[in-house]
């Protein structure tokens, strides 16, 4: 298994480590911070509450977590370094170098930093082209970029194992092709806070007035669009070009006051504080990523759901841990038809829990929906398929809830045919966490003709290997609670 050195554990090293951790690297940290084991550790609580969300497959199991006295020790045999050590040059020069006195040759250091260039980074340096700056965005657990800033003194060696480990764990490097302060985002981040000082300054907008302009508005829209799509589709049919002749002109308007600062004085500091006090002091700093947190899964799953932006890269993801995880997509890949096939493998997101804390009941179906699906592709019954007409329509249900499961949870479900012949398809679903039962779900569905939309046999494509599951599960005992009704026991 892969090591990662996280040298720095606060916000950003702590994200770091959980982003590492929950993909399946062993991690290893160096902070002298006597807080740093809690404050990971809280980090680490909500990343395993959030992350795992995103996904529909099973992430990998998660790998160890050591605490180290020593920079030797941490970085020792790791394949991956990463610095988030306070934006003080000269300290992290003197981290490099130590680092580098242990480190593996061939292994990358990525430096956290939010401002330094790499070359700044690398003066001095045992071996410069071992550093790259690899900016993550908070929280690093759940947000993908990563800026990637080479400098002009790189290894392309490194740089392609810097795309390979931060694509492997789910991120998003963006290569940024020059050095320059600040790389590419925090410079608009930039921008946007001497305006927002401003705005306070004048007594044009309160803190809260000004993120709810961003939240409930454009920040939303950069968020599945960016900058130059959205204005592109504002510009209309004629596109880009139009959005520029007709609002080229504002630029020479008093619509900012970017190219001035205000003096940060002590009476703007109170007023900015008191205001941030006023919006939010009533939630604990845990509370509030603790909703955003949930708010950000719930965005990406939208997104992932129209397959779009950040959503996109999950149902890469996706399909990259299926390959690794197993779960069969043809009936040859079933290692053993004797037994009920495993059709679904995930953890559950946050946002599939009710008022009660758990799982709410429209999430069984939509699970034991998700079997369906799979146990449906196995037999023959795929996307081309149905695009040629024919499907299974469900025309009765009857689910169990039997325990509760919660957000977070690893829940399988495993499904056993117990009639597939004609135009009926009888199945049943067994959801566990462990060996724990969750829950069962009967569905009885019937082929359909898409044109005529009644019921139809299946073509031999998809007969003959729903009938060589169903004789194959014939031989199982029935399972406890298949063909009852409520309320009978």
């Amino acid at each position: 298994m892969k090591t990662a050195a996280i040298v720095g554990g606060g916000v950003i090293g702590g994200g770091w480590a959980a982003r590492f951790l929950l993909n399946g690297w062993n991690v290893r940290v160096f902070d002298p911070d006597p807080e740093a084991k809690r404050k990971i550790g809280e980090v680490l609580d909500n990343a395993r509450a959030s992350l795992p969300g995103l996904y529909d497959m099973a992430m990998p199991d998660e790998g160890t977590l050591t605490y180290c006295d020593t920079l030797a020790e941490t970085v020792k045999g790791a394949k991956w370094v990463q610095e988030s050590v306070p934006e003080r040059l000269e300290l992290k020069h003197k981290v490099f170098a130590e680092i580098q006195a242990h480190l593996d040759p061939e292994a990358v250091i990525g430096s956290s930093t939010s401002g330094f260039k790499p070359s700044e980074l690398q003066e001095g340096a045992k071996d410069p082209t071992q550093i790259l700056v690899t900016h993550p965005f908070n929280p690093v657990y759940l947000l993908p970029l990563i800026e990637l800033v080479p400098g002009d003194n790189h290894d392309p060696r490194a740089v392609a194992w810097a795309k390979t480990v931060l694509t492997e764990i789910g991120m998003f490097p963006l290569e940024v092709r020059k050095e320059i302060d600040a790389h590419i985002a925090d410079r608009f981040l930039e921008a946007v806070w001497r305006e927002a000082l401003w705005l306070i300054k004048d007594g044009i907008a309160t803190t809260e007035e000004i993120d709810e302009a961003i939240r409930m508005g454009f920040g939303m829209r950069w968020a599945q669009m960016g900058l130059f799509e959205t204005y592109r589709i504002a510009g209309g049919e004629a596109g880009m070009r139009h959005f520029i002749e007709q609002f080229g002109p504002c630029l020479s308007w008093p619509w900012t006051k970017l190219m001035d600062v205000p003096e940060l004085t002590d009476e703007l500091i109170d007023q900015i504080a008191d205001q941030s006090d006023a919006q939010s002091g009533m939630y604990t700093i845990r509370e509030l990523e603790r909703h955003r947190d949930a708010n950000l899964v719930g965005m990406m799953r939208t997104l992932k759901a129209r397959d779009w932006g950040a959503g996109a890269l999950l149902n890469t993801h996706d399909k990259v841990m299926n390959q690794t995880g197993g779960i069969a997509e043809r009936l040859a890949d079933v290692s053993d038809l004797s037994k009920p096939v495993k059709t679904v493998e995930r953890a559950v997101p946050i946002d599939w829990t009710d008022y009660n804390g758990h799982m709410n009941e429209a999430r069984y179906l939509q699970a034991f929906g998700d079997a369906t699906d799979r146990l449906m592709l196995i037999v023959g019954c795929t996307p081309d398929y149905i695009a040629e007409g024919g499907s299974y329509f469900t025309a009765e249900t009857h689910i169990r809830h039997i325990d509760e499961v919660h957000a977070g949870a690893k829940i399988r479900v495993e499904t056993q045919v117990l009639a597939g012949a004609g135009k009926k398809m009888h199945l049943f679903h067994a959801m566990y966490e462990g060996d724990r039962l969750l829950a069962t779900g009967e569905h009885m569905l019937i082929h359909v003709s898409l044109e005529t939309r009644k019921a139809s046999d299946p073509a031999p494509s998809v007969a003959d290997p729903l009938a060589r599951l169903a004789t194959a599960h014939a031989d199982l005992p029935r399972p406890e609670g298949a063909g009852a009704a409520v309320g009978v026991r």
